[in-house]
């Protein structure tokens, strides 16, 4: 429960950095999951954790030789995911997601497998949301998978422009209700 308060306290405190008044459901969460093959993937991304309910699904699905950055740059969330994460796997960075590039040694940079966002992309500015979601396109391997939460449709063409192909599913188990954008690196 104090999870949620702070969510909401967040949410008010800041909604250009926080898309939502309640934290993300684990229904959701199986949906953002569903096309990523935790047997193979060795390089994760994720961006906007909040409180950690994907966070926690990932550290349970991923490979023990798998590593997972967690940007995360509001500092409440940052703070409670840091105290509450101890997994030599996980890395929980407070920097803006359009920095991924820079906590990528040179070598791994192109190779992620998947990121996962839950950034409100379309409370952002043209620019940065250009730049965020570049950042994971670029730090994806060929066909890597990018997947994305939005509570309107707006981000389709958008995300179309960038992707070969972009599948989105919609789930009514969140509050508020979900879309999920997964996207196909060309």
């Amino acid at each position: 429960m104090a999870a949620k308060r702070n969510f909401l306290k967040q949410f008010f405190k800041d909604r250009k950095m926080v898309g939502a008044v309640s934290p993300s459901t684990k229904f959701l969460g199986e949906k953002m999951l569903a096309s990523i093959d935790f047997d193979k993937a060795k390089g994760i991304v994720e961006l906007g954790p909040g409180t950690g309910v994907f966070t926690d699904i990932i550290m349970q699905r991923m490979r023990k030789d798998a590593k997972l950055l967690v940007f995360e740059l509001n500092d409440d969330f940052y703070e409670t995911l840091s105290a509450r994460i101890d997994d030599p796997r996980v890395q929980i960075i407070h920097d803006s997601a359009e920095n991924i590039a820079k906590y990528l040694p040179e070598e791994e940079q192109t190779t992620q497998d998947a990121v996962i966002s839950s950034l409100p992309l379309m409370v952002f500015p043209a620019e940065l949301r250009q730049a965020v979601v570049d950042a994971g396109y670029n730090s994806l391997k060929p066909k890597g998978t990018y997947v994305q939460f939005q509570y309107s449709l707006q981000s389709k063409k958008f995300l179309e422009s960038i992707y070969k192909s972009v599948k989105i599913t919609f789930t009514i188990k969140n509050f508020p209700p979900a879309f999920v954008y997964t996207c196909k690196k060309k």
